[in-house]
């Protein structure tokens, strides 16, 4: 579906899937006009999140082609509207999953936007005028500047795009349940990817006891040694599941594989409570039993609102927290997702859009 928008006449370069192949190839496309409550941003890093693929790959059911993924945007701002104040030329900034919101409903008006009905991402959305939103992987964005975040210049910025998704997705369900507030809590993480790694983080800087779930008895130097975690269950071995039965505050499951709840639960201390930040495909195994005897609560979290994000990103300044990253070029796109779809990666891909410009810059210059 391709821009039809009188003002979106700004050129940009970026990459996109055209088909369900999902193969990812150069595209040019168009961009809005900076308007009065807008930013133009400079893009400098994009992350690659597990969403893009289903995205290009249109598993969903939903894709608008041509699609340009990217909701972990670090950039620089090149322009400001006329009613935005809080941001200056020149500032680093960082933009996720949300492009536009009704601003009127009751998640908008506190502060929890990124529940709105009416809630339009930064890629294969449909903005404020009609145009299909892309993303990230490109040299240039614009963006409303309610849906644009401070990014602290202590962090290095590759390493802090995946923030943008990953790092809010499992900093909101800590704030949430009271993980920012006290210390000494034992956290549970379930699974040791791209989500599953921030959590250790963020248990950790906030003085959490940590012990990270998994299926994989080879991550456990990795989650110990790498990442801090105090204590590694092997999810699969029912000796070390019953021996920390009741020994946990808190779990996020980060797993998007498919797999039942049943043995998590009894992990929980009762009134504990299990969080689901990762989105299997199909419906999760629920028993009741765990639920019941322990006074126990499963639910789930989503992002965060932009107010959240600033929270976090002010936070990860604090305690310098980023993500673990591979910097990719953007020709190693495909590669990158193949690799990611096989949790071949640690613990993030992130893409040097800043760099692949300048080399496409020298080298036009050279040939005229």
């Amino acid at each position: 579906m391709a821009q039809t928008t009188p003002n979106h006449t700004q050129t940009v370069s970026g990459w996109a899937a055209h088909d369900s192949s999902g193969k990812i190839v150069p595209h040019t496309f168009k961009r809005r006009e900076n308007g009065v409550n807008d930013v133009t941003i400079e893009i400098l890093y994009c992350g690659i999140c597990h969403t893009d693929i289903h995205h290009v790959k249109n598993d969903w059911g939903i894709t608008m082609y041509p699609v340009v993924p990217g909701h972990e945007i670090i950039g620089l701002i090149t322009k400001v509207g006329n009613n935005v104040s809080n941001f200056m030329i020149g500032d680093r900034v960082g933009v996720g999953c949300l492009a536009a919101t009704c601003l009127e409903c009751e998640f908008c008006k506190d502060s929890l936007e990124n529940y709105c009905d009416q809630v339009q991402f930064t890629y294969n959305g449909v903005f404020w005028d009609g145009s299909i939103t892309y993303g990230g992987y490109s040299t240039m964005l614009v963006a409303d500047h309610r849906y644009v975040v401070h990014v602290p210049e202590s962090l290095a910025p590759e390493a802090a795009a995946p923030l943008l998704c990953a790092g809010v997705t499992v900093f909101c369900p800590l704030k949430d349940n009271g993980m920012l507030e006290s210390r000494g809590k034992k956290l549970g993480v379930v699974g040791l990817g791209g989500l599953g790694h921030m959590a250790v983080k963020f248990g950790k800087a906030f003085g959490h006891h940590v012990t990270v779930i998994s299926t994989s008895p080879s991550k456990e130097q990795e989650a110990k040694g790498r990442l801090g975690a105090d204590e590694f269950i092997v999810s699969t071995d029912p000796a070390q599941m019953k021996a920390k039965k009741r020994s946990l505050d808190l779990i996020l499951d980060t797993v998007s594989a498919n797999h039942s709840l049943g043995a998590y639960l009894e992990l929980l201390k009762v009134k504990g409570a299990l969080v689901i930040v990762g989105a299997p495909e199909k419906p999760m195994g629920l028993p009741s039993f765990p639920l019941i005897f322990g006074k126990r609560a499963v639910k789930g979290s989503m992002i965060g609102s932009i107010k959240e994000t600033q929270e976090m990103m002010d936070l990860c300044g604090k305690h310098n927290i980023t993500c673990d990253v591979e910097v990719i070029a953007p020709h190693q796109i495909n590669e990158a997702l193949d690799r990611l779809a096989k949790s071949d990666v640690r613990y993030r891909f992130v893409i040097d859009i800043k760099a692949a410009a300048d080399a496409n810059g020298n080298a036009n210059a050279s040939d005229s």
